[in-house]
């Protein structure tokens, strides 16, 4: 979380230190129009550095993974910048469009615009308007761009509250969302066109230019559906398990030649209908190159995956891309604390087989609550984690109550020596996090995979 704070602050302070050298919010003289002229530009700047930033993480590049801590993590921000970038866009819509409407219910009365009459710099006859000049070009563009950038506002506000309803179901959201980034080319353009012609020559617009190259490219990459396009395999279901009680799938897939292999810890996205498109999983399985086997686990938690057991046979094709992720158990602390909520313990699995081939030299100790039992499912946790070598600690939530810090600490007496990794529930997450750095827990401590793609 540090990380994701540090690029959405840092992206809009440095914008804004830019933006202060290049110009000023405090316009002489200071009149409501000389004011609007600068707070639109600002505004336009931000909400572009954003919505440029945003498109960049929706192309999942791999470079940007380690430094923002995986790609859950990439996109946490990416739904910040997003939430961002309708705030920001709503301020600079309503100050270019509201003051418009002001002016013509007669609250506000328009300065004649300088420069407009025969002779002067914008006017019939006056110096600088070769026809053929760039700057003349520029200025034939600008109603155009102001409309192209108003409609392409109003679309992309729906798209991204649409993107915010947890209700609007997921393939639908991934149907309609990438069309964010043919609406962001249009208001591209919009801010070339409107973007003041005198900050292009200055670091503001250098820094603009280099983040709409690179939101330029990595919408190309979206509209073509070339986004993890390097790091797509296909393979084949080998075997389904399902655990009624648990209401879970095990889907063991057999993939063709060209995985690049994972750790434990790590997901990929699944495409079994190109109708559906491709889902988020946690891969529950250690990598054996020479067998190039794969599984997940998922639980019917919405209409997606609960519809899995039906839809997904045996033989069916199946593309994998990926792997994503750097909840990776990698540290240096003696002694390490998993908590694994009800599905969220699906990373564990793949690093205790992973263990249990390898072994490390950390102590750990597996906290695995869930509020529903499976004989035939815990009966394979055991061997999984006696495999390993892992301490594990089953709490059903009906017998054993809830999981709380203290529960933890009184389990774990060493506790302070060691590292806390979470996967589950987000608020169960955050409220083991505020705990435990209460009693003292460093902030880098504690990992928490934010399994959450909108």
């Amino acid at each position: 979380m540090k990380n994701i704070k540090l690029t959405l602050w840092g992206l809009f302070l440095g914008l804004s230190a830019l933006w202060l050298l290049a110009d000023s919010l405090l316009p002489s003289p200071f009149t409501y129009f000389s004011f609007r002229g600068v707070f639109v530009q600002y505004t336009g700047l931000l909400l572009m550095g954003a919505m440029s930033l945003a498109m960049i993480l929706a192309a999942r590049p791999k470079w940007l993974e380690p430094r923002l801590n995986g790609l859950d993590k990439m996109y946490r921000l990416h739904k910040w910048l997003g939430i961002s970038t309708l705030v920001l866009g709503l301020i600079h819509w309503w100050w270019a469009q509201g003051t418009k409407w002001m002016v013509g219910w007669g609250w506000l009365v328009k300065p004649a615009r300088k420069g407009a009459g025969p002779g002067g710099p914008g006017g019939p006859g006056g110096p600088g308007m070769g026809a053929d000049t760039l700057a003349e070009w520029l200025r034939s563009q600008r109603g155009l761009a102001e409309n192209i950038g108003e409609w392409a506002f109003y679309a992309a506000v729906v798209l991204l509250v649409l993107a915010l309803v947890k209700r609007f179901p997921y393939h639908r959201f991934v149907q309609t969302h990438k069309w964010l980034a043919a609406l962001y080319l249009l208001l591209v353009y919009h801010a070339l066109i409107l973007f003041k012609a005198e900050y292009w020559s200055q670091p503001v617009g250098w820094a603009l230019a280099l983040l709409l190259l690179g939101g330029t490219v990595a919408a190309w990459l979206v509209l073509s559906r070339r986004v993890g396009a390097g790091r797509k395999v296909a393979g084949r279901i080998e075997s389904l398990t399902y655990y009624p009680e648990l209401q879970v799938l095990e889907t063991a897939i057999q993939l063709e030649p060209g995985w690049a292999g994972h750790t434990a810890g790590q997901f990929a996205f699944a495409t079994s209908d190109q109708g559906e498109g491709a889902h988020p999983y946690t891969i529950a399985s250690a990598w054996e190159p020479e067998n190039r086997r794969i599984v997940f686990i998922t639980k019917a938690l919405g209409d997606h995956t609960s519809r899995l057991r039906e839809k997904l046979k045996v033989g069916a094709g199946v593309v994998v891309e990926g792997p994503y992720g750097c909840f990776d158990f990698n540290d240096r602390q003696p002694l390490q604390i998993w908590i694994g909520a009800g599905i969220g313990i699906t990373p564990f699995i793949a690093r205790m087989k992973q263990l249990a081939a390898r072994p490390g030299q950390q102590s750990i100790h597996l906290f695995h609550p869930t509020a529903e039992y499976s004989e035939a499912a815990i009966a394979k946790l055991r061997a999984d984690a006696a495999a390993a070598g892992v301490h594990l600690h089953l709490l059903v939530s009906p017998r054993d109550g809830l999981l709380d810090g203290e529960r933890i600490r009184q389990a774990v007496p060493d506790w302070r020596q060691a590292s806390l990794w979470f996967c589950g529930p987000p608020a169960f997450g955050q409220a083991l996090r505020q705990d435990f750095q209460a009693q003292g827990m460093a902030t880098e401590r504690f990992h928490q995979e934010l399994f959450q793609m909108r």
